[in-house]
């Protein structure tokens, strides 16, 4: 039985930031050996290259804008769109507006561990 978690309740206000990518932070909230679930903030003309993992990831946009892009599409993701990338999916990111978002990797992601 796997017995790693977090503890409840977690507010992302008492987290502190881990810097992900340049102008990129991420906040590690709940989590168990299921998957994780981050908060991330992001400034207006942050990168994220090209790159995949084997964690599926699920997001939620809460501000801002930002534009997804995998090696045959892209999409405008705003405030109240969600998203997926599936488990080795090359994905990345363009951040068009000051954004936060939250996302979901499953299984785990060992290195978004706190």
């Amino acid at each position: 039985m796997n017995t790693l978690k977090t503890a409840n309740p977690i507010h992302h206000r008492d987290v502190t930031p881990i810097p992900a990518v340049p102008g990129i932070t991420r906040k590690p909230l709940a989590f168990n050996g299921d998957g994780n679930l981050n908060y991330f903030e992001l400034q207006k003309g942050s990168l994220i290259p090209l790159h995949n993992h084997e964690p599926s990831q699920l997001g939620f946009v809460i501000k801002g804008k930002v534009r997804f892009f995998t090696e045959n599409s892209e999409f405008i993701a705003e405030p109240g769109h969600s998203y997926v990338f599936g488990r080795n999916e090359k994905h990345g990111a363009e951040v068009l507006e000051d954004s936060e978002l939250i996302e979901m990797f499953s299984p785990l992601r060992e290195d978004y561990l706190p």
